[in-house]
């Protein structure tokens, strides 16, 4: 059980992961808009649904799929990796948050979206079907892109004092 935290407490601020369940309460809530929505307009409007937001979706997974593979690289400090600017991994971070809850929101739109359609047995339903299915599992890849670049932004855990070995560079007072 977590304790309320007083206004004085320096630590009340502090960003933590992102929750499964925000991420899961978000898309649920827009499945159920996204449902109510097209039950109601999608004969009143009923264009093709567009490709675009579905590759944009899916360029974005890949993008930050990309950027959490080369920050745990340069982290973990591989060999051939230049070091890397804490405040970019600042920033990756509220770029991973920001992307998870944004997906989680575009995956509930989408599932609602696919559910109704493949209950729908119209043409204009069917052929929305591929563009919405492509969008579910576009949104998909970004929360878990998203997911993995913000804990590919987590600083490996520190040795105590006590575990260094007298060689290691840390002790060596003089040296940075």
């Amino acid at each position: 059980m977590s304790q309320a935290r007083s206004p004085r407490d320096p630590d009340r601020f502090r960003m933590g992961p992102t929750r499964i369940s925000t991420l899961v309460v978000a898309a649920l809530a827009a499945a159920a808009v996204a449902w109510l929505l097209i039950s109601s307009f999608y004969y009143d409007v009923a264009p093709n649904l567009p490709w675009l937001p579905v590759v944009t979706l899916a360029g974005l997974a890949v993008l930050e799929a990309y950027a959490a593979v080369n920050t745990r690289g340069k982290i973990d400090g591989k060999p051939g990796r230049e070091p890397l600017n804490p405040l970019l991994v600042a920033r990756f971070v509220v770029l991973a948050k920001a992307s998870a809850l944004v997906a989680a929101i575009f995956t509930g739109f989408y599932a609602g979206l696919t559910g109704w359609l493949f209950i729908e047995r119209t043409n204009a339903a069917v052929g929305d079907r591929p563009a919405a299915a492509a969008g579910l599992l576009a949104s998909l890849a970004l929360v878990a892109a998203a997911l993995w670049l913000e804990r590919a932004c987590r600083v490996p855990e520190q040795e105590d004092d006590e575990d260094r070995q007298p060689g290691d560079r840390e002790s060596r007072p003089g040296q940075r």
